[in-house]
């Protein structure tokens, strides 16, 4: 079984906690409400910020993240007791309440920044270079 695996050169690294060893890495994308262009003028750089703050206090890795105008692309490897729902309601709700603080200009357009929805993959079936490369892409899209 082992022969097998060798020639394909698959590395896993994984985390523990105190109770599980996990290698938990998901594909997140969420949207604006009505998908409107509105991370720009600086607003996507501070929500790179608020997430990577949310991101460090939950102890989740964030392997790669990409904001374009109309959505959020994340690549993070989340404590599966924790859980990705958790996390993605945290940043959302955290970056909700700051930008809109910050940004007045957010509450005239819209009556809540994000949609209720988001998509979420767990990252097992790809290679994770491939979706890193897919994500760091998005901008030229």
């Amino acid at each position: 079984m082992l022969d097998a695996i060798a020639p394909y050169n698959i590395r896993m690294v994984y985390k523990s906690n105190h109770n599980v060893v996990y290698s938990c890495k998901y594909h997140v994308v969420w949207c604006p409400k009505y998908r409107r262009r509105v991370l720009v003028q600086n607003v996507d750089e501070r929500l790179k910020a608020i997430i990577h703050q949310v991101a460090e206090e939950r102890a989740v890795a964030v392997i790669e993240m990409e904001v374009v105008p109309d959505h959020v692309h994340l690549l993070v490897e989340v404590d599966p007791q924790y859980g990705i729902h958790r996390f993605v309601k945290q940043v959302k709700a955290r970056s909700s309440r700051l930008l809109r603080q910050e940004f007045p200009w957010l509450r005239s357009r819209l009556p809540s920044l994000w949609t209720n929805s988001y998509f979420v993959s767990t990252v097992g079936g790809a290679p994770l270079a491939v979706i890193k490369q897919y994500i760091e892409n998005q901008k030229s899209v």
